[in-house]
């Protein structure tokens, strides 16, 4: 077992610039998933956790309330999701998540990234086949076998799960997210989720090595997080 994965970088953000683009991003998926699926949490299941992730990342109630409301009046922006993928430093492995009104300046805005960072972007499915598109829940606990079998029992198709520093952390196919979840609410009173999100987890990582190589990386990451469209950055880069 053992399967690392890393939490958004966005989780982190300090400075009030970075907070605000957390906002932005965050703000801009509710009203996407609320447009789609409907604007009733409990009816919309990918909402009700968007929104539960955007509390732990210390999300205002009046940025949720503002994009979920722009949804209830049915104009605005189209956005359409899109991903691309390319190849960082020490040919490592990117693809980055975005939503978009308009995919020209999207692309153009994140091939800039990879062009002034000596980067390569790739054509689709370059890189995603060495990917998988997971579901993460990670919550505290020990008893790795009881959670295991709850999720048996339940029919849910367990990817990998591991018990490390008091927290249990389970992955699972990203079809499987909301069944996982609601077997683990209802053998565990009082579950909390520190981790409950779909990431794509690279199958095998790729060691940077030298100075300019990780330079590199953190400033083809930083690039990326600027973008207004882009949204998450998977990679399999570790230093």
């Amino acid at each position: 077992m053992g399967r690392a994965y890393q939490n958004r970088k966005d989780s982190i953000a300090k400075t009030a610039a970075a907070k605000s683009k957390v906002y932005s991003k965050y703000g801009r998926q509710i009203y996407v998933v609320a447009k789609q699926g409907g604007v009733d949490p409990d009816a919309n299941l990918q909402l009700r956790s968007l929104i539960d992730n955007a509390k732990k990342d210390q999300v205002p109630a009046h940025v949720i309330e503002k994009a979920i409301d722009k949804a209830k009046g049915g104009a605005g922006e189209d956005y359409s999701p899109a991903m691309y993928e390319g190849f960082g430093p020490g040919n490592c492995m990117v693809m980055v998540d975005a939503l978009t009104d308009n995919p020209n300046r999207t692309i153009g805005e994140v091939r800039n990234c990879f062009t002034k960072t000596k980067c390569k972007l790739g054509a689709p499915g370059s890189v995603s086949h060495m990917f998988d598109h997971c579901a993460i829940l990670r919550f505290a606990g020990d008893d790795e076998d009881a959670a295991l079998e709850t999720l048996m029992m339940a029919d849910v198709d367990v990817t990998d799960i591991e018990t490390d520093e008091g927290f249990i952390t389970v992955f699972t196919p990203h079809t499987e997210s909301h069944k996982a979840k609601v077997a683990l609410q209802d053998a565990f009173d009082g579950i909390e989720f520190e981790v409950d999100e779909v990431q794509y987890l690279p199958q095998m990582m790729t060691d940077l090595t030298s100075e300019e190589d990780i330079a590199q990386m953190e400033k083809l990451l930083d690039m990326l997080n600027d973008c207004d469209d882009v949204q998450n950055v998977y990679h399999n880069a570790q230093w």
